[in-house]
């Protein structure tokens, strides 16, 4: 698509400015030359070309509200160019005959392929009419050129119209592979809390109550104690998924920001018994983030926070928030526990939990990249960082360019 974009954009941008190029050279080169004449027919065409142009400047600011109307402008902008071709002979008619090519850009914006042929049709042949009246005879000389260059600008018209179609279908697949993408990510991310957390917990607690219910006869104390630890730990459970719950919907992203969603989501890590102590702080000035970004952010460090606070045997945990330019953001994780080799990780060994690989196919999917700075015995430093918005970025060199 990085090929095909550039295409578009050129080809959108010859579209555009072809026809006002044509119309304000034929029209208005031909009352300069006029002026310079002296002739007569200054003051007889001066008004219907004046009207010409406010007509099509309208039509091209509000043609996407003209609706029917936009057959009758099309209309009065013929008959105002066939009369005023009419009035002139020889090279003067020559030069507004140019005119058509912005007339066919008009037409190929038409809404049904009836009124897009029936018009260019209209426009083909009261060419040669009109030009054969001037000079008085066929000169193929004289025909081609405007001919040519209105089924040029056509052709190029619908090329671009293709290219434009094939721009956004490709877009459109790009973001339901991405959504995709993010939906297999959120379901791995599930996975590995169900697996690390409930799963394990609850299969404990199984084995609990099967040994309770051998020592209840025999050792009735034991399996008292047994059952206690038991009914415990489900209460750990219900506060387990009840977190779980509250990650799928982050109340807090929506109402408040990243920034409040990391705080809360630090906090309450920090409170849960046999953790690691985990602070958060931010660094730069604060500058709101698309939502599709800022999911994406508290997704993946609830990943990397999971990873530090079950697999590294750490301390202490920091979650550090840094803002950048309009869009732009980071997260990194860092933690003072065992640390592991990063290149086993990339090889195919086990991971530390079950989120890397997932983690970063999410942030390349926006733009954004992960990287992972750890050794075996000095702990671990992971980055999840957004660049800057693609539109932010271009309106920033746009701003600058001028």
């Amino acid at each position: 698509m990085s090929v095909l974009r550039p295409a578009v954009h050129r080809s959108a941008g010859v579209a555009r400015c072809l026809p006002h190029l044509v119309f304000l050279v034929a029209a208005g080169g031909t009352l300069v030359r006029l002026v310079e004449l002296n002739h007569e027919l200054c003051w007889r065409i001066a008004p219907p070309t004046a009207a010409m142009a406010v007509l099509y400047a309208a039509g091209l600011a509000r043609w996407d509200r003209l609706g029917r109307a936009r057959t009758l402008l099309l209309g009065v902008l013929l008959s105002l160019w066939t009369s005023t071709v009419l009035s002139l002979t020889g090279a003067l008619a020559s030069g507004y005959a140019w005119l058509a090519v912005p007339f066919a850009v008009l037409t190929m914006r038409m809404p049904t392929r009836a009124e897009r042929a029936v018009t260019l049709g209209v426009i083909t042949a009261l060419l040669p009419v009109l030009l054969v009246r001037a000079y008085g005879g066929f000169d193929l000389e004289v025909l081609a050129p405007p001919l040519a260059a209105v089924w040029a600008t056509v052709l190029l018209y619908r090329d671009q119209q293709r290219l434009t179609r094939e721009l956004s279908d490709t877009r459109g697949e790009l973001a339901r592979q991405q959504r995709e993408a993010g939906r297999l990510a959120e379901r791995a991310r599930i996975a590995r809390d169900l697996h690390d957390t409930l799963a394990q917990e609850i299969a404990g607690s199984r084995m609990l109550l099967q040994a309770a219910d051998r020592d209840w006869e025999r050792r009735p104390e034991a399996a008292r104690r047994q059952v206690q630890v038991v009914t415990e730990a489900l209460g750990e459970h219900l506060a387990q998924t009840r977190g779980i719950i509250q990650d799928l919907s982050p109340p807090v992203l929506a109402r408040d920001g990243l920034e409040s969603a990391l705080r809360d989501l630090c906090a309450r890590t920090d409170a849960t018994a046999g953790t690691p102590r985990v602070t958060f702080r931010t660094e730069h000035a604060s500058c709101p983030l698309p939502t599709e970004r800022a999911v994406a952010l508290l997704r993946v460090t609830q990943g990397l926070l999971a990873n530090a606070c079950e697999h590294a045997r750490a301390d202490e945990v920091q979650v550090v928030l840094v803002y950048g330019r309009q869009g732009a953001a980071a997260v990194e994780v860092r933690d003072d526990g065992t640390g592991f080799d990063p290149s086993a990780v990339q090889a195919g060994e086990k991971d530390r939990g079950f989120g890397l690989g997932a983690a970063r196919e999410r942030l390349v999917a926006l733009g954004g990249s992960l990287t992972v700075d750890s050794a075996p015995g000095r702990g671990t430093r992971v980055r999840a960082s957004l660049r800057e918005a693609a539109g932010a970025q271009q309106a920033r060199v746009a701003v600058g360019a001028r």
